[in-house]
């Protein structure tokens, strides 16, 4: 497993790989799936024909909303799925990748506290598991997602942090691309994660879903 550097857990504009091997083990056994015996189950996910044109469109330079001071976020909102869900904070396990919130939690998402706080300068990272053993959890339609649509963060401020999705895309965990989903940004960007891709009853899913935004607002 790899391991993440001191001086990359302090400088949240340095690229995260510990957090890329964490999404692809520990968030995606795919219980339910594994549980039901079934496909029939599979978490939607963008067709690569929308994953192309978001890719496409994400390139062109989009206005931004003024940075917003740090603080911690308290929960996500993204109204087009209905996801309403707390944030706890996620650090790093003693093996050096990022803990991930409890599987029974299924409307519980976390965000990665020693990094960028959504809603400042830079890549602010939140994850949460797409199914438990129990059915679907906090972002099962995360690949639903469209371009365009709003994600809400409830800062512990007081004030809400209005994303815009620029682009949702499915990598294969062989292929994920650390520095794009966590390399630096000179603006306010926020990246929400989970499981997707091809599914193996031996190893779960394949891959993850990744929603990428930007700060359009604030209130």
């Amino acid at each position: 497993m790899r391991k993440l550097g001191k001086a990359a857990i302090v400088n949240a504009a340095m690229v995260n790989a510990a957090i890329a091997t964490v999404t692809a083990t520990a968030l995606c056994s795919g219980a339910w799936l594994l549980s039901s015996g079934s496909r029939t189950h599979a978490p939607p996910q963008p067709t690569a024909r929308e994953a192309r044109q978001a890719h496409a469109e994400a390139s062109v330079p989009q206005s931004a909303a003024s940075p917003l001071p740090p603080s911690p976020p308290d929960r996500i909102r993204i109204p087009s799925l209905r996801v309403n869900a707390p944030l706890m904070g996620l650090r790093l396990t003693k093996t050096g990748s990022l803990d991930v919130p409890p599987a029974g939690e299924k409307n519980l998402a976390g965000w990665y506290e020693a990094g960028t706080t959504p809603g400042e300068t830079g890549t602010a990272i939140v994850a949460g598991h797409v199914d438990n053993a129990d059915g679907p959890a906090v972002f099962y339609g995360l690949g639903a997602v469209k371009k365009g649509s709003t994600v809400e963060v409830d800062r512990r401020d007081g004030g809400v942090a209005v994303f815009t999705v620029d682009a949702v895309e499915v990598y294969a965990a062989k292929d994920f691309p650390d520095k794009k989903v966590y390399g630096a940004a000179n603006r306010p960007e926020l990246r929400v994660i989970t499981c997707g891709g091809g599914y193996s009853r031996a190893t779960g899913y394949q891959g993850n879903v990744v929603v990428f935004a930007h700060l359009t607002g604030s209130r």
